[in-house]
């Protein structure tokens, strides 16, 4: 076991830009990539492995073979062979959808799949860059088509001007949407369950518009309005500063300028890392693999005690994920 990398998984999208090909130092071809997917297991659009004697398997391929080795004993007693987490860097060139995310249990009856309670770290944003994130004055269920229908559903959406290092949790049912000119990672349940509200009535790459699902999403919405839907933490320059714990992962912040000791093993969990800035040497199970901007790691369970080493003594930066 050993800390894996993957292939680029890159996504075109209508509202795409080109600044992760940026990130990632990938030469520009005109296509408007939206999403980047770091670490996926998700059925068609599989991570597959780049480094080490595992190079070419995909990330399912791996979970079925090596089970607890690679995503912890109560892991994968907990879900079997499926990976429970998804992790991506967003561009938002454009708006994105007004979209929500069904819980567990109705993803579960109406797809056969997870649900999807998601969190972001915005990295850049443009000056004046906002998001969409639950409602800021209450609607009744029965008034959601309407307001749809007319465009309104906007305005009642708590909208909120973002910077980097700015994190929002976004649990299943709150309607929610990143604007233009962010650039984000994004730490998911493993799920592509979602159901699109209202999307500004665009068409999509294939000149047809986009499907919407108001109906669906209807029983899905938490239509409670929350006092405050920002995550607040005090940044550290040395260490990790916990900023999600919820039922389905766990998020941190880790900085160094030197040399970090991370001992998770205890968590019995694979555990995920994205390059947020900088660059560093991650080691683990003896190997070591380089990390820069814009790029991530899985480190499986078995070997989820490791060294974090920042490169000519510049802080690095990572978000550091693990499953619950």
């Amino acid at each position: 076991m050993y800390p894996l990398l993957f292939r680029e998984n890159l996504h075109e999208i209508v509202w795409g830009g080109s600044r992760l090909k940026t990130l990632k130092g990938l030469p520009a071809d005109g296509k408007n990539i939206g999403e980047s997917w770091e670490i996926s297991a998700v059925r068609g659009s599989e991570s597959v492995v780049q480094n080490g004697s595992l190079a070419g398997r995909t990330l399912q391929e791996l979970v079925e073979q090596l089970g607890p080795e690679l995503m912890g004993r109560h892991i994968s007693e907990e879900h079997g062979t499926e990976f429970p987490l998804l992790v991506k860097f967003i561009d938002a060139a454009g708006d994105l959808s007004i979209q929500v995310h069904p819980n567990d249990e109705l993803a579960r009856a109406r797809h056969g799949k997870l649900g999807k309670t998601e969190m972001w770290y915005v990295m850049d944003a443009r000056p004046g860059a906002s998001l969409l994130a639950g409602f800021r004055k209450e609607i009744r269920p029965e008034d959601y088509a309407a307001k749809v229908a007319d465009g309104s559903i906007v305005d009642c959406l708590a909208r909120h001007e973002v910077h980097p290092g700015d994190v929002f949790f976004i649990p299943a049912g709150r309607v929610h949407a990143i604007c233009r000119g962010i650039l984000l990672c994004e730490i998911q349940q493993s799920s592509d369950v979602t159901y699109r509200l209202y999307d500004y009535n665009r068409l999509g790459l294939d000149g047809k518009p986009r499907q919407l699902h108001t109906e669906e999403a209807r029983d899905a919405i938490d239509y409670k309005v929350y006092d405050d839907y920002r995550t607040h933490y005090q940044p550290i320059s040395e260490g990790a500063v916990r900023i999600v714990d919820c039922p389905f992962f766990v998020v941190n912040v880790v900085s160094t300028s030197s040399q970090l000791h991370r001992e998770l093993a205890v968590e019995d969990s694979f555990v995920t890392l994205s390059c947020l800035s900088g660059a560093c040497k991650i080691t683990a199970g003896g190997i070591s693999v380089s990390l820069g901007t814009g790029s991530s790691c899985l480190i499986p369970a078995a070997v989820a005690d490791f060294e974090v080493t920042a490169f000519g003594g510049r802080e690095v930066r990572l978000l550091e994920s693990w499953a619950r």
